[in-house]
């Protein structure tokens, strides 16, 4: 841990990602300072969300957002304090997003539009939803590109432009429309050329050609389903291929989460990465299947965990609908319908959600607990009543008033500390009621969460959620643009640099891997501590104490503890999980992971070989203005 001149406590890659994702370039020229991110979060705070901060209940905000004893979101560490949030409202902040697949239409456009304003997108799509759709039109053709002003169709260069070209695509393939006939022509001769400045973000557009590939793929898949109805396969082909085109950018900006029926077959293989002909694509979502009763799930999941394939998720949606913390029947969320793509936060159809963090091992008292919280939460609160361009989304929002309060760093918490967030849960509850009524809003369906804080962990250097440490020394991977001003730094440094390197073996020159020597302080829980079996009581811990929604965790599991694992889930699963999945600890065949164990001696050489990276703000005069191209905005 280090503090620098601002008495942040730094872990060793944290300064780092705090430039690299949440900095932003100031009206000097100069990129920011964590103490200037923070005032911008605090007259944000005061002007944007209008929440009402006290002199002194700002002074104590401050204090712990430097000290990294809590945060706001990334979303809101990026965006509050821009022009964007003015513009986009609740688009802007919110973290994460959930549709349902039930329209040939609307599902797809909406999570095109989401996944290029930054948030993450899940999806449902269990046959129940996709048999209703209507068959492809026996007429369908793809559409043609002709780079000319007489086409039928001109390419904006906005966001906008890029989801009416889906639209339209789609629209054909399934609707007889005047306006489009089949095979229309359009023109992306408005779209700026790979190589030209991106503002608002930095670096360069990657052309249209990466929406042109899209709408091909994409047109190929209908045109083999003329005449027939799509398939639960075919609509996750169809998600992956608008996340391909949303990441193939500069700027890594999209995560999904596909949903669909334990016993689809077809849906539990489509990651066999071993079977040597699945596309990359596939790579775009985490996938998981809806399982209310663990006895629903077929040999073919199970046979997901033995290795070569990637293991899928477990949605419990009954269990969802029907609690918030375990043994809480008073706080039901009906209209659930899925999850976020970490699976933390139970959602609606169109719904979005905005999060915050509480580093857990940093707090000092319960009273410091209770407070840190009360006021993250106000923040989020008043952020949930802003509109938003999609209305199906603003009256959800507006309805459920959803957030997710997490915490971070559990099991580098004392049991001290572990055993405050029970009673803090009940006076947060009772705050919000009260705050809720004094404003005339409703109360929040669902108010906490854990997630897996990949990234905001790292600030501080805690294990992420309720996680173990991956091991006591590793390598920590970090992507970056490859055009970002940081990879030449990281260089200098003394980093290893490469490409990312795609699931079929080629290179990916969009995105660079930084390796950095990582290690935990001394007593950290690391994953070869702990069985299969301990991580999932922590998890059933959480989701009784402090978890409304849910409780994200990626269990570490050997293949000999397989069997133990089903018992355990066979006893326990129906009423204790919302949501859980599981990661060969190692063996998991994974290009260029985020963790990798080493011994101490090459953490030692590594450290010895690389230069601690700080201070360097002159290194990254980005070219940042208003807008970004095309309106896309990256993940935070």
């Amino acid at each position: 841990m280090q503090e620098n001149n601002n008495n942040t406590p730094w872990s060793s890659v944290g300064y780092l990602t705090y430039k690299r994702t949440y900095s932003r370039l100031k009206q000097d020229g100069v990129t920011e300072e964590f103490p200037d991110t923070v005032d911008r979060i605090l007259t944000a705070s005061r002007d944007q969300l209008e929440v009402g901060f006290t002199t002194e209940e700002e002074d104590r905000l401050r204090y712990y957002l430097t000290k990294l004893k809590g945060t706001v979101a990334g979303r809101f560490l990026w965006q509050l304090g821009t022009d964007t949030v003015g513009k986009l409202g609740l688009a802007s902040l919110q973290n994460c997003a959930f549709v349902t697949v039930d329209h040939p239409i609307r599902p797809f456009t909406w999570a095109f539009d989401m996944l290029m304003l930054g948030s993450g997108v899940g999806y449902n799509i269990q046959r129940e939803h996709v048999d209703n759709l209507p068959p492809v039109l026996s007429t369908f053709k793809s559409p043609v590109r002709v780079d000319s002003p007489d086409a039928d169709f001109i390419v904006p260069d906005t966001r906008e432009g890029w989801v009416q070209l889906l639209h339209h695509t789609l629209s054909t393939a399934f609707f007889e429309r005047d306006s489009y006939k089949p095979g229309f022509t359009y023109s992306t001769h408005c779209v700026r050329s790979k190589g030209a400045p991106i503002k608002g973000f930095g670096g360069v557009a990657s052309g249209p050609e990466d929406l042109v590939r899209g709408i091909e793929q994409i047109s190929r898949l209908l045109e083999q389903r003329r005449g027939k109805k799509l398939r639960p396969i075919n609509c996750l082909d169809i998600m992956n291929i608008i996340g391909s085109v949303v990441v193939a950018g500069n700027v890594r900006r999209s995560a999904q989460i596909a949903i669909g029926d334990c016993d689809d077959v077809e849906y539990l293989k489509a990651k066999n990465w071993s079977s040597g002909s699945i596309p990359n694509w596939r790579a775009m979502s985490n996938n998981s299947v809806v399982c209310n009763d663990i006895e629903m799930l077929p040999d073919e999941f199970w046979k997901t965990y033995e290795g070569g394939s990637e293991p899928y998720g477990l949605i419990n949606l009954k269990l969802s609908k029907n609690c918030g913390r375990l043994g809480e029947t008073q706080y039901k969320d009906p209209d659930v319908k899925g999850f976020n793509p970490c699976a933390e936060q139970s959602l609606a159809n169109f719904e979005t959600c905005c999060l915050a963090e509480v580093y857990l091992s940093n707090i000092e008292s319960y009273g410091e607990l209770v407070d840190v919280l009360k006021l993250l939460y106000r923040i989020n609160k008043h952020s949930l009543r802003l509109p938003c361009h999609h209305k199906e989304t603003e009256a959800i929002v507006h309805k459920n008033m959803r957030m997710g309060i997490g915490v971070t760093g559990y099991l580098q918490a004392t049991e001290e500390q572990r055993g405050w967030l029970s009673k803090a849960y009940e006076e947060l509850r009772a705050f919000d009621k009260d705050y809720s009524e004094a404003h005339g809003w409703p109360v929040s369906i669902k108010l906490t969460t854990t997630k897996p804080s990949g990234t905001l962990s790292l600030l501080p250097g805690v294990t992420p959620g309720v996680h173990p440490g991956y091991a006591q020394h590793m390598i920590r991977r970090i992507r970056i643009a490859s055009d970002h001003a940081l990879v030449q730094v990281c260089k200098d440094h003394g980093y290893p640099v490469e490409f990312q390197r795609k699931f079929d073996g080629t290179e990916d020159h969009s995105t660079v891997v930084v390796e950095f020597p990582f290690s935990y302080p001394e007593g950290t829980v690391l994953a070869s501590d702990v069985t299969a079996i301990d991580q999932l009581k922590w998890v059933e811990r959480l989701q009784r104490e402090w978890s409304d929604n849910s409780v994200s965790c990626t269990v570490y599991y050997t293949a000999e503890e397989l069997p133990t694992i089903r018992e355990y889930l066979n006893k326990k699963y129906n009423k204790t999980f919302k949501t859980v999945s599981f990661l060969l600890h190692s063996g998991h065949g994974f290009d260029q992971a985020p963790f990798e164990e080493i011994t101490k001696e090459e953490y030692d050489r590594r450290v010895a070989s690389s230069r601690l990276i700080a201070g360097f703000s002159e290194a990254l005069e980005l070219d940042l203005d208003s807008e970004c191209a095309g309106g896309v905005c990256p993940i935070r």
